[in-house]
């Protein structure tokens, strides 16, 4: 028997199943206890990723507070590895491919 709080999906999922096991030749009380017993673990699964879905109450990691205000880490100072290389090679200056970027700042300041 349909549940008083199941959603309008659930009534026509508790029904349709209810009818195709009547009409293979089950009892209908045996039909409606597996109907039932179908919605009722379809509802809890939902439940079940919805809950793990669902971020920690209170603004712990994870949750969308955390995500907004997070720190962003360093701020990157000077020139990146590549405008490095690419202003070595306009200066044309050998090794430079195998130089990191500590050496690359060295060379380019002499």
């Amino acid at each position: 028997m349909p549940h008083p709080v199941w959603s309008a999906r659930d009534e026509r999922q508790y029904w349709h199943l209810k009818d195709g096991l009547v009409e293979r030749g089950l009892p209908e009380s045996l039909a409606e206890d597996i109907a039932a017993r179908a919605v009722h673990q379809t509802r809890a699964r939902q439940a079940d990723a919805m809950a793990a879905a669902a971020p920690p109450p209170g603004g712990g990691p994870g949750s969308r507070y955390d995500r907004q205000h997070a720190d962003p880490g360093p701020v990157p100072v000077g020139r990146t590895l590549t405008q490095l290389r690419q202003e070595a090679r306009r200066q044309g200056l050998a090794g430079r491919s195998t130089m990191n970027k500590a050496q690359l700042e060295s060379a380019l300041a002499r």
